[in-house]
């Protein structure tokens, strides 16, 4: 039986926009809270002499098949659970590796960027990221090392840089974002409209000719955004 031992936070409200490995937004903010009784500095103490952690956490996703489409393939060829990063997993556990930040050592609370979790997310475990044992650089990476993701340009109108300025939104980090393209990879209608939650605004965007093109960030009704 796994304890939770903290909580994730996030400007990812929905799955959609998330990024789908973790260090792919590297100035993409969170940051952890421990529970109690873990939520004593005595259980973070060193910490702060490392760059990374890993970070074991509970995926609110269930495995329904022993196969996946990993979207680096296309969202259309199936692979072995095992040989993918996806959440869909028999035991809902994943693993992201992410940069410390900064700690605030007596609220035992872990800033860090990069991460690939959801707001709310159940943290089950973090350890230390050790270099001279974590790091393969030479080490084989079965068919992402065949496959190219391809990002795309980002168009932010100078109105709706405005309104990312107004909640609170960094423009780099939006565009980060949307250049690796959230979309499913199937899809393909330049027309479509798509709605991003980014802290408590939707952000809508339409892609053409390789580009996505951001029409909107407003506020969500009922939500006070965080900045």
């Amino acid at each position: 039986m796994f304890k939770k031992i903290a909580t994730f936070h996030s400007p990812f409200k929905e799955k959609f926009g998330i990024p789908r490995q973790a260090g792919l937004i590297e100035g993409l903010p969170g940051y952890i809270s421990f529970e109690k009784p873990y939520d004593n500095p005595e259980a973070i103490r060193g910490l702060e002499d490392f760059d990374y952690i890993w970070i074991i956490w509970q995926s609110r996703d269930t495995a329904t098949s022993l196969t996946v489409r990993p979207p680096r393939l296309g969202g259309n060829k199936r692979m072995g659970v095992f040989a993918t990063r996806s959440p869909f997993r028999p035991n809902p556990l994943c693993l992201s590796c992410v940069k410390i930040h900064h700690i605030e050592q007596e609220r035992c609370i872990i800033h860090v960027v990069g991460a690939d979790i959801l707001d709310g997310t159940a943290i089950l475990d973090i350890k230390p990221y050790i270099p001279y044992s974590d790091a393969h650089p030479e080490a084989r990476g079965g068919f992402t090392d065949n496959t190219q993701w391809q990002t795309l340009n980002v168009d932010i109108p100078q109105t709706v840089a405005g309104q990312c300025t107004r909640y609170g939104i960094p423009t780099d980090i939006l565009q980060q974002i949307l250049s690796q393209d959230p979309r499913p990879h199937f899809h393909n209608d330049p027309e479509r409209i798509y709605g991003m939650t980014y802290k408590d605004c939707e952000v809508k965007f339409r892609v053409a000719d390789g580009t996505a093109h951001v029409l909107s960030v407003t506020e969500k009704p009922g939500k006070k955004t965080m900045c």
